[in-house]
């Protein structure tokens, strides 16, 4: 099958189709995401090595004795060794020795084929199309946030990043009835928002004020700094970017304030796609291209054009 692989560079190779162990199953993927993390991955992130991508749509194609064969899937990309006490404890996300698809030791997404658990798949609605169910992780993702930093409808939020991710999660805390404000460097994008409910700034003309809670997704470093500047005292910092490169943080810059600084990453699967089956969030604006599998080293480079969003793979064989 044809594979896009990292081993330093990208590369597409004509690679086995992986054989489920025990207690995973084969998916056919039809639809894949690139994601600013595996942007990262082109970077050193996790000196990944295998096939990329964990942002999926597909079908189960086997065991044979499956009881998921034949179901339309999605799929959590943590996979823990079952056996510690994170994992007992349902931490497996957090498991010392995860392996993470298409990011940590597993084989992704960027293929016709992936193995993954069964304990890890959830069914797509029927409502859902490929088109939407293929946003499931990151929108997940998104739903991490007030999971961490809960939203009261009196808060005042800011959103730091107006990418895919920075959309999605503007879009989901604007649900909550909150002051949500969204800072952004491309008017296209920050237009997205604004019809539900967010108000956008280009990030130099962000006017003067505090917030309870920052979210940073810009994926720049300068967007962290950008937070810890507007969050009041005793307010919250929730971080989604993933840097390669060390971030110099002054530590007075939390000290003083008394602001929590929380990380953020995998969320809800189930949630997300309660949020797609009933129409509260349509995902479809964010897709800026689909390529075939064949074109991934394309699809890769137009992902790190500045201003891109969304760029999905056609995994499907024949594609």
């Amino acid at each position: 099958m044809l594979a896009l692989y990292f081993d330093g560079q990208p590369a597409l190779k004509d690679l086995p189709r992986p054989a489920p162990g025990d207690g995973e199953v084969l998916v056919r993927v039809h639809l894949a995401g690139i994601c600013g993390t595996d942007l990262a991955v082109l970077k050193g992130y996790h000196n990944f090595r295998g096939i990329m991508g964990h942002e999926f749509v597909g079908e189960v194609a086997g065991p044979a004795d499956s009881p998921w064969l034949g179901q339309r899937v999605v799929g959590e990309i943590n996979i823990g060794c079952e056996t510690c006490e994170r994992c007992r404890a349902g931490l497996a996300r957090h498991c010392r020795q995860r392996r993470v698809l298409g990011l940590l030791n597993h084989d992704g997404a960027f293929a016709p084929y992936l193995t993954l658990p069964a304990a890890n798949l959830h069914a797509v609605p029927p409502e859902v199309p490929d088109v939407w169910a293929v946003f499931t992780e990151p929108l997940a993702a998104a739903l991490r946030v007030p999971e961490l930093a809960p939203v009261s409808p009196a808060a005042r939020v800011l959103v730091v990043g107006d990418g895919s991710l920075g959309l999605q999660i503007a879009w989901v805390l604007a649900l909550s009835g909150a002051e949500i404000h969204l800072a952004g460097h491309h008017p296209e994008h920050l237009a997205l928002a604004r019809p539900r409910g967010v108000a956008t700034f280009l990030a130099a003309d962000l006017p003067a004020g505090d917030y309870d809670i920052v979210v940073e997704a810009s994926g720049s470093p300068s967007g962290l700094e950008l937070a810890l500047t507007r969050v009041r005292p005793l307010g919250t910092v929730v971080l989604k970017s993933t840097y390669t490169n060390r971030y110099p943080l002054e530590p007075s810059a939390l000290v003083v304030p008394e602001v929590r600084l929380v990380g953020s990453r995998c969320g809800p699967f189930a949630g997300a796609l309660r949020l797609l089956k009933d129409g509260r969030i349509d995902p479809r604006p964010l897709i800026s291209r689909t390529f075939p599998l064949a074109r991934g080293l394309e699809a890769l480079d137009w992902a790190r054009r500045p201003g891109v969003l969304k760029v999905h793979l056609d995994c499907r064989e024949g594609n």
